[in-house]
């Protein structure tokens, strides 16, 4: 993973050159020296494994894996998997390293770490999705582990994967080890809470946001790009929290209606047809359609990428709350921040995926479970303490919470790395 130099990357970076920038502008205002600086900006290890699959039909099938571990300075490496078809190296590094300073910002014991498969799990048999799990599993068996590296759930991975990762990892070892994974079906060892933990956390954000900009949440409005895991969740809580949530999407496009949607009749909608086409609760949109709503809060919460310098300038809302890893660029940011935009950025925003990981690795590792309202109450306080840590830091230094979070971040796991040293 190379480094760059701390200019801005081209206004349509990928993920990766827009971590780095990211980075590096950190780097710079904290005055990290130059080995330092070249530690932090490469991944510690990276494993890419090519494994068979048997399909089916009896036929074999190659697919390429990923796993990256980007710092461990404190403590063992965590971070989701992913399976989608356009997972690739370097994403996979922009994520790990995200996750770096996710871990960092809410003062979580963790490194950074990320996986994925390039596949289409929607095309996959349930058969042929846990043949394919289990491999990758094994392909990884030799970095991860519950004093190692933690995976657990992202885009196109469910609780039933990482029951199959936990089991197939148990079998290895000759014993079960629950603590091998996170995000796991409560009967394995999962945690309470946990589904929807990082939509919840989005609610906590948006909360603190709209009291930091003095603003009244009667009748505000809300725009939810992604109707996943995290973007139906956190629709959900934002709308039972008296928000009015206008428009939603997924990847086929959305639905807008200025009255206002119910986002529980949207999931069995979704759930029904698969898509939110022929939606009949209010008018179709595009992804990018939804982006420029005039509302009150945006929260992008499908993919990265999303919010770039071509489309920045067409945003209208007054605060952006990221639920996914990196969906604005590092030039949309420059845009966003000259129209006064308050943007909640993604290693804050969506950190309630993490956190109540982190419960779920404690219980799995003492055998001892908590009740929800507990992990909710503990999650509240860490997101809401790390907010404010970041808003306070963002006006002593004059800067944007974005900025504010990664001088956090970077400060945090730089001091960790020069307290280790350097082995040998």
């Amino acid at each position: 993973m190379a480094t760059t130099d701390s200019a801005a990357p081209a206004p349509d970076a990928g993920p990766l050159e827009s971590a780095l920038a990211q980075f590096h502008a950190a780097a710079e205002r904290l005055g990290l020296e130059a080995g330092l600086r070249e530690v932090l900006s490469h991944c510690k290890r990276e494993l890419v494994v090519n494994f068979p699959v048997r399909m089916d039909d009896g036929s074999l099938r190659v697919f390429t894996g990923y796993r990256v571990q980007h710092n461990v300075a404190r403590g063992p490496g965590k971070g989701g998997i992913r399976y989608h078809p356009k997972v690739d190296l370097d994403e996979v590094r922009a994520l790990a390293m995200w996750m770096t300073w996710k871990a960092a910002v809410v003062d979580l014991p963790y490194g950074g770490a990320k996986g994925g498969v390039a596949v289409d799990p929607k095309a996959l048999s349930p058969r042929e999705l846990e043949n394919l799990t289990r491999r990758y599993a094994t392909e990884l068996s030799v970095i991860i582990g519950p004093n190692e590296d933690i995976p657990a759930p992202d885009m196109g991975t469910t609780p039933q994967v990482m029951a199959w990762i936990m089991d197939t990892l148990s079998m290895h070892r000759g014993h079960t080890v629950l603590g091998v994974v996170t995000g796991k079906p409560t009967s394995v060892g999962g945690s309470r809470g946990r589904v929807e933990a990082t939509g919840l956390g989005i609610l906590h954000m948006v909360e603190q946001a709209v009291a930091l900009r003095g603003l009244q949440k009667d009748g505000l409005t809300v725009a939810v790009q992604g109707f996943g895991n995290v973007g139906s969740v956190a629709a959900w809580h934002l709308h039972r929290a008296g928000y009015r949530v206008v428009a939603v999407s997924d990847s086929g496009g959305g639905i807008y209606n200025p009255r206002g949607l119910d986002p529980d009749a949207l999931w069995h909608h979704k759930q029904a047809e698969g898509t939110f086409r022929h939606c009949p609760f209010g008018d179709a949109i595009t992804n990018q359609e939804l982006l420029a709503l005039p509302v009150g809060i945006l929260v992008p919460a499908a993919v990265e990428g999303q919010i770039t310098a071509a489309n920045a300038d067409q945003v209208k809302a007054r605060i952006i709350v990221e639920g996914a890893n990196g969906p604005t660029t590092p030039a949309a940011d420059a845009i966003l921040k000259a129209k006064g935009v308050l943007v909640v950025p993604d290693i804050l925003a969506n950190s309630g995926g993490i956190i109540v990981s982190y419960f779920e690795w404690v219980q799995d590792l003492q055998y001892y479970f908590w009740d929800e309202n507990e992990i909710r109450e503990r999650q509240r306080r860490i997101m809401v303490r790390a907010f404010r840590e970041v808003a306070a830091l963002a006006e002593a230094e004059g800067v944007t919470l974005r900025e504010a979070a990664m001088l956090l971040a970077v400060k945090r796991v730089a001091e960790a790395t020069v307290t280790r040293g350097i082995y040998p």
